[in-house]
């Protein structure tokens, strides 16, 4: 028997359990704009990218994941481990339902699935470049692929506090967590190797983007161009608890790289490593891994998107 053409990957978590529930009206949908698919849910962490895999061994080439940023990264990270299918003949699209919605932003993916459905099966083709990043964990080293941003620092440690914790839904809840949490940070010094340059310093945020978005609408990749083969860069130095404050404005409307303490680069590959006792933590897509040492480069326009 023949496979649908299209295989969704549902996270029935995302949007605070709503997926699930809406799930038939979402499924409704599809059927009546003559989208032939399957659907699978997950059931644990990482389970997305399982079950990439056991759709690819299957046939599959066009997936569908239902979610938020947490699912995406599973999912392309699923695309990239599984040996069945060459990745250039597999197509990627996000049904965004998630808490910031961020990698979609970059691709202006509607929120609203009554508007991005029916656009799916005629939607653009484009390729994008994914960032492969090294961490540590317990003494080994790990790899993670990713489509958005990575970053370190205060950034690795609230992701870390954000799995602890839950107490947050929207981006809203996420700021606040941000600004309550910021008080009882230590900054950590680290050295970061671009190119030719090193950089020693105790960073406030250090973030690598393929894409501009994180946090819930939040640029601290401006300068991060999906295409371009090239990783955005953005440290920020010793600032103050007091001054990113006072310059969160500077988090949303992409002025963060006029800040006198924050500098940005475009590099094929960047190193960031321990200084010291204390190692910095390191989070990909929302996803809290470890710590360094670090070490991310660029696979240049290796996934297909589909996008309005």
């Amino acid at each position: 028997m023949k496979n649908p053409e299209w295989y969704i990957i549902l996270n029935p978590m995302a949007a605070n359990g709503r997926a699930e529930q809406i799930w038939p009206e979402i499924a409704k949908l599809l059927n009546k704009v003559g989208l032939d698919f399957e659907m699978v849910p997950t059931e644990k962490r990482n389970h997305a990218t399982e079950l990439v895999a056991m759709g690819t061994a299957r046939g599959f080439r066009k997936i569908i994941a239902l979610g938020g940023d947490g699912i995406n990264n599973e999912v392309v990270n699923g695309i990239f481990l599984q040996k069945n299918i060459p990745v250039e003949e597999i197509e990627y699209t996000l049904i965004p339902m998630g808490t910031g919605n961020d990698w979609s932003r970059t691709h202006q993916i509607p929120t609203d699935y009554c508007k991005w459905i029916p656009l799916i099966a005629n939607a653009k083709k484009v390729k994008q470049d994914i960032g492969l990043l090294s961490y540590s964990k317990k003494g080994k080293i790990g790899e993670r692929y990713f489509a958005n941003v990575a970053g370190l620092a205060y950034d690795g440690y609230l992701c870390k506090k954000m799995s602890e914790k839950k107490d947050f839904s929207n981006s809203i809840g996420f700021l606040w967590l941000t600004l309550k949490e910021l008080f009882k940070y230590k900054l950590r010094p680290a050295k970061v190797k671009i190119d030719n340059e090193e950089i020693v310093d105790s960073f406030y945020t250090i973030n690598i983007g393929i894409c501009r978005y994180s946090g819930g609408g939040m640029q601290f990749v401006p300068h991060a161009v999906f295409d371009d083969g090239l990783l955005a860069v953005t440290v920020a130095g010793p600032l103050s608890k007091w001054s990113v404050i006072l310059n969160s404005w500077r988090f949303y409307n992409g002025s963060i790289l006029q800040h006198s303490l924050v500098k940005n680069f475009k590099t094929k590959e960047v190193v960031i490593e321990t200084v010291g006792e204390d190692a910095t933590d390191v989070e990909v897509d929302g996803e809290y891994l470890g710590t360094t040492p670090v070490r991310c480069t660029v696979l240049e326009k290796a996934l297909t998107i589909l996008r309005p």
